[in-house]
């Protein structure tokens, strides 16, 4: 089955990978507090403005909070900095995914996020017909096809690159790459895994 990008958060850990039939030749770098999936250096030139993004920032909320923010593109930077400004996490993923709305691609491609803290957690996607944002407390997928509602994950890894290798490995379809997070007293733990490079 093929359900595109795709997040998975619950309290405590998160992850987000990229499964994509028209641009395969992607990856996720490390920039600091921020993961970043871009095209490889064999990537045929396009100018797709949703090709390249920011897919998981690690955040600190105005009281020291550590939370971490995925998605699958320009939306999270801004959900990122709502967190920043005080924002509750369902409002911090509610207002920029209302603002942006769905991407104006040829599928209409909904727009997926989540925040994970230590102990809450949340989930939003915005589609054509509907923007639906939910705190969850056990794992929680929403992709942009066929699973474009939250929905049960049976996540099993613990750590932020082990994340990111499971929801690589898992049994859908043109898997590209895939970025973890886990949060807990200590901060933000990124990973990510390209699959074998």
């Amino acid at each position: 089955m093929y359900v595109g990008r795709f997040v998975v958060v619950a309290p405590g850990i998160g992850g987000y990978r990229v499964s994509s039939r028209s641009f395969p030749n992607r990856r996720v770098s490390d920039r600091d507090d921020t993961l970043t999936v871009g095209p490889t250096e064999d990537a045929p030139e396009t100018d797709n403005p949703y090709v390249s993004y920011n897919c998981a920032r690690r955040v600190e909320t105005p009281t020291g909070e550590p939370l971490a923010v995925l998605g699958n593109g320009s939306h999270v930077d801004p959900i990122a900095e709502k967190l920043e400004l005080g924002y509750p996490s369902r409002d911090a993923l509610a207002t920029p995914l209302l603002a942006l709305d769905f991407e104006k691609d040829d599928y209409d491609t909904p727009r997926v996020a989540g925040v994970v803290g230590a102990d809450a957690a949340a989930i939003g996607v915005v589609r054509r017909d509907a923007l639906l944002v939910e705190t969850v407390d056990e794992p929680t997928v929403v992709a942009t096809y066929e699973t474009d509602s939250p929905e049960p994950y049976d996540l099993t890894a613990t750590d932020a690159a082990g994340v990111a290798t499971e929801l690589l490995e898992d049994d859908l379809e043109h898997p590209v790459c895939a970025a973890g997070a886990t949060v807990d007293g200590d901060g933000v733990t990124l990973g990510f895994d390209n699959g074998g490079d």
